[in-house]
Order: structure tokens, then sequence, then C-alpha cells
């Protein structure tokens, strides 16, 4: 009953957030490429930035479907500030499921819910071409410290955010997938921007290009190997919070075209308009899609970690990234056909330009092709019991 009031209330106060601050701001983010500063203090404000903390240490300990269902929510009034939070809950659950219970990031998330700080992460890197699962950079041992530096090809929010997550591996002497994920706290480091984030869609996530430079105590170092990290926990809520956030933005773009056909019905009362039959296919696509994602963030919440750890989980996390980044677009297109101009118009109400935008870069991150490329390799020697 607990975990029920507190999701319905925070469901509510995302709600709220996404309808009266990040819609509002939604198209100047766009337009400037800056981060949603109001939409994060709002989060903040409400106490959503720990609502993937355990309770035990002060959050809200909301399921995984609980989270999609929030990052959905927020991706209907702006799809940059929805990828921020997706991408802050996932680094919050890489350090909640993967802790020494009582030792140092125990007492961090404690504090993260405290002073709700925001998580960022650095896992790209120049001369990985992509790869996540290997790393250049090595964590330098000096006692009880360690020194890092990093030549990042993307660091989403990193100047804004409290902390970041870092991949590395785990010694000079190490090999590039042998790797472990380090927290730099913003106060351990300098950031030299090397690129900047002019792009077609998703421009509020700031993502420039770094080189990290940090100093830190070698218990700011996850214990677990960053390999279980990933195919436990941070691929799992990658993919299906991006998921629903996608399908956030299509159900934005189906709240348009519904609007859209409502008032045309209005103009010539007693007769259905040509475009309602194609917003209740459109109605169905997005209902479809819905499902795909909800039922595995409920599937994931029953597997054990060994078999999140296994071929079969990695194949079916890669076909709802591939599936649900192919979908969303093809959902927001057919708004667009429902709409018209108008939907192709940036001066009009129900403009679909920033929702086409941002729904496009799905298939780009951690590229579709690469996904696949790897699912067909699997598929090879893979037998489904």
């Amino acid at each position: 009953m607990l975990a029920t009031a507190t999701f319905d209330k925070h469901l509510q106060a995302m709600r709220a957030i996404a309808r009266e601050v990040a819609a509002p701001h939604a198209a100047d983010v766009d337009t400037r490429a800056r981060f949603p500063s109001e939409t994060v203090a709002a989060l903040r404000e409400a106490g959503l930035l720990s609502a993937g903390v355990p309770r035990e240490l002060g959050g809200a300990g909301l399921s995984m479907r609980e989270l999609a269902r929030l990052c959905a929510a927020l991706a209907q009034g702006c799809g940059s500030s929805a990828m921020v939070y997706t991408m802050h809950l996932t680094q919050v659950a890489s350090i909640a499921r993967h802790l020494d219970e009582g030792g140092y990031f125990a007492g961090y998330l404690s504090q993260l819910s405290r002073s709700q700080w925001l998580l960022a992460s650095m896992t790209s890197e120049v001369g990985t071409w992509g790869d996540t699962r290997s790393s250049v950079c090595a964590l330098q041992h000096n006692g009880t410290r360690f020194r890092l530096e990093k030549d990042a090809t993307t660091g989403s929010y990193c100047e804004q955010a409290h902390g970041i997550l870092v991949t590395c591996r785990r010694d000079a002497d190490a090999t590039s997938h042998d790797q472990q994920l380090v927290l730099v706290r913003n106060t351990d480091c300098t950031l030299s921007q090397t690129t900047t984030w002019d792009t077609l869609g998703m421009r509020g996530t700031v993502s420039h290009g770094y080189r990290l430079r940090a100093e830190g105590s070698l218990e700011q170092v996850l214990p677990a190997a960053y390999v279980d990290i990933a195919s436990q926990t941070m691929v799992p809520y990658t993919h299906i919070l991006w998921s629903a956030l996608w399908w956030g933005i299509a159900a934005d773009a189906h709240a348009k075209a519904g609007a859209y056909v409502r008032g045309q019905a209005r103009k010539t009362p007693g007769q259905t308009p040509p475009t309602a039959l194609r917003l209740a296919e459109l109605s169905a696509r997005l209902q479809t899609a819905q499902m795909h994602w909800d039922g595995m963030a409920t599937a994931y919440e029953q597997a054990s970690r060994d078999e999140l750890s296994g071929m079969g989980w990695r194949l079916r996390f890669n076909h709802l990234k591939t599936a649900m980044s192919d979908t969303a677009p093809r959902l927001v297109h057919e708004a667009l056909q429902i709409v018209g101009m108008l939907g192709y118009r940036n001066d009009s109400p129900y403009s679909l330009g920033r929702q086409y935008r941002d729904a496009l870069s799905g298939a780009l991150m951690i590229n579709n092709e690469r996904i696949n490329a790897s699912s067909a390799s699997m598929l090879l020697v893979y037998k489904d019991a």
C-alpha cells in the first residue's frame, strides 16, 4: 500500500511538472540547446530525483515499471527533460543495485535523497568507436586515492550534475574490457569541453564532448565489475526507460493529433471527420507500443541477476530498444499526417517538429545497426529454452 500511495503521489507531481513547467519551456530549451534547468529544479523540489533510491536510504524505492511511467509522463512535456531524467535514474540504479551495504555509496545515496543531487554518466570515449563495453583510460592508484583522465566523445549535462559515473579500465595493466565504474563528484574533477552539441533533436541534454581529469578516494569505485553492472542494471534501465520516454514523445504527438481531430469534429456536428479513423489506428498502435515497454519492465522486476546476465535477456533488451526507437518516429509521423500542414509549421499549436526530431534520436543513441549486429551474432548460437 505504501509503494502504491508513494507512486501515485510521484506520478501526479510528475504530470503537473510536465504540463506546467517542462512543456512551457520545451521550445526555448530546444531552440537554444540549453539545459532544462526549470524542469530539473521542479523535479528537485518535488523529491523526484530520489524516486529510484531505496526507501531505507531515504528515497521512494519505486519499481522499474513505476519509474518508466514517470519518464513517459515527463516526455509528454519535453523530450530533453525526460532524457536527462532517465539518464539520472539509470545512474542511481547502477549505484543502488551494486553497492556494499553500509559503505560509502549507501551514505552517498542517503545524501542524494536529502539534497536531491543530479547524476550524469560518461561511458563514451575517443578511440572505442562507440563501444561502451571497452575503455582506453585507466584508473591510476595512489595508496587510497585515484587519478583518472578520460577523453569522452559525449557527456550529457555533466556541468550541471553533482556527480558523474565514469567507466575506465581497472588499472593500467587491465584489458580494454576489464572495466570499473567510478563516481566522480563535481568537486573532484575539471571538465574541458572539446566538442559542441548542435544537433537535430534532444538538444537540451547538452551532450558536449569533454576531457575529464579527476582525483578522489578509492571508496568511490563501485565494487562490482562494470560488465555485471551493465548487464544487470545499466543496459536494462537504459533500454526500458528510454523506450518509455520515446513512447511518451509519441503520446504527446497523439494528443496533439487528437485535439486537432476534435476541433474538426466541432466544425461539422453529427459527422465523423475522415481523420478520426486514422486517429483510431494511431491510438491502437500507441497502446501496443506501451504494452511492449511496460511488459518488459514487469518481467525485469521478476528476473534474477543471473538470468539478466544471460544471452536470452540481452537479446530481449536489444529487441526492445531497436523496436521502440524505430516505432516512436513512425507514430509521430502518423500524427503529422493527421494534422497536416499545421503539424509541419513551427508557429502552430499543433506543431510536431520538435517531437519528430527528438524521436529520431532513438535509433542513433547506441546505434541500432550496432545492436542488430550484436543480436545477429548471438542468434547464431542461442537456442531459446
